[in-house]
């Protein structure tokens, strides 16, 4: 290969990661079993009653929303008993751009989204690593008052925590220590379904792929340890989600939505698809859910106006 064409492959390589890489890796460390994860963390209350772990969306940008999480627990004056931990999914461009330990976990692409195995320095599941955080925030020596965990995300982060919701291995140390578990998906572009039935009519001959994971679930991670639909969904109705929905979230040609044909058979919009599933789910479990649908008025996709209004609020801190 000539130079000159080398260099410009190369310079147009660099360019495209600078570009695709996060702007700024978070400067904490949380040591799990086997590696870390980075975090961006919140100072730490003298006495700490709740957790919010706050997930990002595809950019990663978890100091964004650890920041979206201080100013909506000091609207809700909870600062002082909150600990807001944001835990960040480094991907392999990020680690080639930026000075990250090799002890760092790191994934591919998006692939931690829907609960795939990190590349490096060990495989393991995006919803494992969110399973050890949970689990250390269990360990009553370290915390002793905590009496509440929220795991919640916007928009691309609400993916994650839907279906970390569904698929979440159980914790029996946060049971018996009482400690409750919420989760707050806020703004979507998708969800996983329990079964074949979707609310908008599509072609399946031109949709082969519409059930499988992440969308349905066929073709499950193996995080999964082979459970079954019925399975996922008796769990997955006791858990105490709260979907919050902005009701300006209504643009079809929004550039960050998902537009794929699988997206697109549960609604033209975050704001229907959100209502699309709240509905679905209350025909799969006719006796009630313990689960809630709150609509945030005059906001459109936008973490922060989400998280920080009194809707919002009362979601993540029950104010």
């Amino acid at each position: 290969m000539k130079t000159w064409l080398l260099a410009l492959l190369i310079t147009c390589t660099s360019t495209w990661a600078a570009e695709h890489a996060v702007k700024e890796v978070s400067p904490g460390r949380l040591l799990l079993k086997s590696g870390e994860i980075a975090v961006g963390i919140s100072p730490g209350p003298a006495k700490i009653e709740r957790v919010l772990i706050i997930v990002h969306g595809r950019l990663r940008n978890a100091q964004t929303y650890l920041h979206s999480g201080e100013h909506a627990a000091e609207l809700a004056g909870q600062s002082a008993t909150t600990l807001i931990i944001a835990p960040q999914f480094l991907n392999e461009t990020d680690v080639a751009m930026h000075p990250v330990a090799e002890t760092v976990l790191r994934w591919q692409g998006n692939e931690w989204m829907a609960g795939g195995e990190s590349t490096a320095p060990f495989r393991l599941s995006a919803f494992a690593a969110l399973d050890e955080i949970i689990a250390r925030l269990g360990d009553r020596e370290q915390f002793p008052d905590v009496k509440q965990i929220v795991i919640a995300g916007h928009s691309g982060g609400a993916q994650v925590v839907q279906r970390y919701a569904l698929l979440g291995h159980d914790q029996p140390a946060l049971d018996a220590a009482g400690v409750q578990v919420r989760y707050v998906i806020a703004n979507p572009s998708s969800y996983a379904y329990f079964d074949e039935r979707r609310p908008v009519a599509f072609s399946h001959a031109r949709c082969p792929d519409f059930n499988r994971w992440k969308y349905g679930l066929t073709d499950l991670p193996a995080y999964a340890e082979g459970k079954t639909p019925a399975q996922l969904l008796a769990t997955y109705v006791k858990r105490n989600i709260v979907y919050l929905l902005g009701q300006q979230d209504i643009d079809p040609n929004h550039p960050a939505l998902d537009k794929g044909c699988e997206a697109q058979a549960q609604g033209p919009y975050r704001l229907a698809r959100g209502r699309n599933y709240f509905e679905y789910l209350k025909r799969m479990q006719p006796k009630g859910l313990n689960q809630q649908l709150i609509e945030v008025p005059g906001v459109g996709h936008d973490g922060d106006g989400m998280f920080t209004s009194p809707e919002g609020q009362k979601a993540l801190f029950g104010r």
